[in-house]
């Protein structure tokens, strides 16, 4: 395994494996048995950080969501885990009631609903202090200042490390920082975006909000991760739910001119480096420019083993050109 360090302030950064683990399904569609096999394998391969969130997996029972954690704090508990492996979560998406959906109810970005939703969450894994806390959607109905605010006392009073944002306009995020800056507030130093090889048209809605705020890294984002050079970009999503070997997947975004030329460079080099489609995607991300995290799931110890093994991929520079270059 592999390592780099996310977030700036001395107090808070932390050093990370590039592989993330997602434990979305963990709790719900995945059993605890399989969900307990993957997490130590990961971990036992020298993975350090796992994601979760407050709404994971609502949709599977119509309830709440909150199984997901609830596992971690069990695996954690039975296997003595403790400040060695870093637990991200995030909040703002979890339905307000049961048998809603986070686009139309919500319970948003206030600073009640940060405060209680990150005791709950504590509560369920079981940790004094929440790592890393991700806005995990956009709430235009509370003022950007109550939400920095809120996720800032948090950090004061030591009950989270870093705080992160997902899914949200990069004006948004920007503000939001604006916001912090200003104030001498902590901000956000992780983002956690969809990203992978492919890319997706942007002449589409490819959120689930009015604004876009939900969807793909496009070039916007791209351009101010390289300005931001602090900045740490989590890639959910980067292997498109198994499209890559199960084009029936595709989403409809990515469906368009520019992606065979893509598709054919990218199993050009996995024939070369007798790898699979899927290991050449990760390794295209791990080793780019920018401080990219693949943010990889898995539903059996296997499906964990092929995402491991692109850690130690190394891709040339002809490969890594005529995969940039292909469009």
């Amino acid at each position: 395994m592999r390592y780099r360090t996310i977030g700036t302030a001395p107090g808070t950064r932390r050093e990370v494996s590039v592989l993330a683990l997602g434990a979305m399904l963990f709790g719900s569609r995945t059993d605890e048995k399989t969900s307990f096999a993957v997490l130590d394998r990961y971990v036992e391969a020298g993975g350090t950080f796992i994601d979760t969130s407050d709404n994971y997996a609502f949709w599977e029972d119509g309830g709440q969501g909150g199984q997901s954690e609830e596992l971690l704090g069990r695996w954690r508990r039975s296997r003595g885990v403790g400040d060695e492996i870093l637990i991200a979560t995030k909040l703002g998406a979890r339905p307000l009631a049961p048998g809603t959906d986070y686009v139309d109810n919500p319970e948003g970005l206030s600073a009640k609903v940060i405060r209680e939703s990150a005791e709950r969450s504590r509560e369920r894994l079981g940790v004094e202090r929440l790592d890393l806390l991700y806005a995990h959607i956009d709430d235009h109905t509370v003022p950007q200042r109550e939400t920095v605010e809120a996720f800032a006392r948090l950090v004061a009073e030591g009950t989270v490390g870093l705080l992160g944002v997902s899914n949200q306009a990069v004006w948004r995020v920007e503000r939001a920082r604006a916001i912090a800056a200003a104030a001498g507030l902590p901000g956000y130093e992780v983002l956690q975006y969809e990203h992978s090889y492919l890319r997706p048209r942007l002449d589409v809605p490819g959120g689930l909000f009015p604004d876009g705020s939900l969807g793909a890294v496009g070039p916007e984002m791209l351009g101010y991760l390289r300005a931001e050079p602090g900045l740490t970009l989590v890639a959910y999503s980067p292997l498109l739910k198994g499209a890559y070997v199960r084009p029936d997947r595709l989403p409809a975004e990515y469906d368009h001119p520019g992606t065979p030329a893509r598709l054919a460079a990218l199993h050009e080099v996995a024939r070369e480096t007798g790898a699979t489609v899927n290991q050449v995607v990760l390794a295209w991300q791990l080793g780019g420019a920018l401080p990219v995290v693949p943010l990889v799931g898995a539903s059996s110890v296997a499906q964990l083993e092929e995402s491991l093994a692109a850690v130690d991929l190394e891709l040339s520079d002809d490969q890594r050109f005529r995969l940039d270059s292909a469009h």
